[in-house]
């Protein structure tokens, strides 16, 4: 098995009008996608939901720290999960069950720096 990320981007400016009933439903479709990761043969190794884009602070090359993302877009990256798949294929089966009501999801294999140092 592989190593892989889901890597969650949405406009999050829908969520603040999002009501409290949606909320739950949200909840449970990511709680759904965490027991389906494990019945199409995966594992979830980890995984997180990131702060509002209004608390990002990017940092350059000259290590000057600016308020906001470092990609301007309507869609930002906000949360993760990292799992392990037989291939990206397999990945690729699993990210396309993620929730992102508002946006997309990117699927990424890890490095293995052992095997591939860059």
């Amino acid at each position: 098995m592989s190593q892989y990320v889901v890597l969650i981007y949405e406009d999050q400016a829908r969520y603040a009008t999002m009501p409290p009933e949606a909320w739950g439903a949200l909840v449970d479709a990511h709680n759904t996608f965490t027991k389906q990761v494990s019945e199409l043969g995966g594992t979830l190794t980890g995984g997180g939901a990131l702060a509002s884009v209004t608390t990002a602070k990017t940092i350059k090359g000259g290590g000057t720290a600016t308020n906001g993302p470092f990609v301007e877009s309507k869609e930002a990256f906000g949360g993760y999960y990292s799992f392990e798949a037989r291939d990206l294929d397999h990945a690729v089966e699993i990210a396309k069950l993620c929730p992102a009501p508002f946006g997309g999801v990117e699927v990424r294999p890890l490095v293995d720096p052992s095997t591939n140092p860059f």
